[in-house]
């Protein structure tokens, strides 16, 4: 069973990865980030919702509390997204995906600060390479030039993928359907964001540009429903902090597209920047192990 949670998560990291191309195609419609978000939640809740409509609609059935953990799972996945697009257009596809991938630093602070666990050498070697490859990415360090606002939001985005990282495992141990917490996350996620943007600016959009269409479609599901899926399935098995680090595939796959399909250029100070924060993941894992 564990060997179908890692290829989960590796599955779930690759379709994640595929953020950025979205992003690069939405934005010249006219699309910001809080709309992207929005589209990426609306797209996911009814898919799922109409899957299971016809599929089996016991799933539909949750308790009061199981209901309050979906809301912080949407509300968590929701901000994720946001900082998350808003970060690629201030900064670049990498810096972002790669400044989210801090989150399993942060679900490791947390850890320490409030829930016990011990602080050992390669936890500090982690947070001290992690600082380092975020200055490189980010171009902090190096004397490139960079976006404050960017990094902000890359870093914002990790904070609220480590809270979704965090709450979608109390889900499973509370033994949620993994179907059910998806699809009530996307609706929360859904509901708040049009709370933020009014789906009537999406909508125009969509009508002046009809092939914008299938591009949202393809962004709902590759984007959001298959990963979020797959990964919620894996955490029944695998720990958070375990299932986080093995998902750092998103960031080098995220890369490698926007070098090979965007044509973003990655410097030396970028490229040593990536290694040490995705070694400071692994490193985490294996302490973690």
């Amino acid at each position: 069973m564990k060997n179908k949670a890692f290829i989960y998560i590796i599955l779930a990291g690759l379709s994640w990865g595929t953020s950025g191309i979205f992003v690069h195609y939405l934005a010249p419609f006219g699309f910001n980030s809080l709309q992207m978000a929005s589209i990426r939640g609306t797209v996911s809740a009814a898919c799922m919702a109409a899957y299971v409509f016809f599929s089996d609609k016991s799933i539909f059935k949750v308790n009061l509390k199981q209901l309050l953990l979906f809301a912080l799972g949407g509300g968590a996945m929701y901000l994720t997204g946001s900082s998350y697009y808003a970060a690629m257009q201030a900064s670049s596809v990498s810096t972002a995906v790669v400044l989210m991938y801090t989150a399993p630093i942060f679900v490791m602070i947390y850890s320490v600060a409030f829930l016990g666990e011990g602080l050992n050498t390669l936890k500090v070697i982690s947070v001290i390479c992690m600082i380092a490859g975020c200055g490189l990415v980010s171009g902090v360090i190096g004397g490139l030039k960079f976006s404050v606002w960017g990094i902000v939001l890359g870093l914002v985005s990790g904070i609220a993928y480590s809270a979704y990282n965090i709450v979608t495992k109390i889900q499973m141990r509370h033994r949620c359907n993994p179907i059910a917490a998806s699809m009530y996350c996307f609706i929360f996620m859904t509901i708040i964001s049009f709370f933020v943007t009014p789906p009537s600016g999406i909508v125009s959009i969509a009508a002046a540009n009809p092939v914008s269409i299938p591009i949202m479609i393809g962004c709902g599901i590759c984007t959001c429903i298959l990963p979020y899926f797959l990964y919620t399935l894996a955490l029944k098995v695998l720990d958070a902090g375990t299932a986080s680090s093995l998902a750092i595939v998103e960031p080098m796959a995220a890369t490698v597209y926007s070098v090979a399909l965007l044509g973003e250029k990655l410097s030396i100070y970028s490229a040593a920047g990536i290694v040490l924060i995705l070694g400071a993941v692994f490193m985490l894992s294996k302490s973690e192990s």
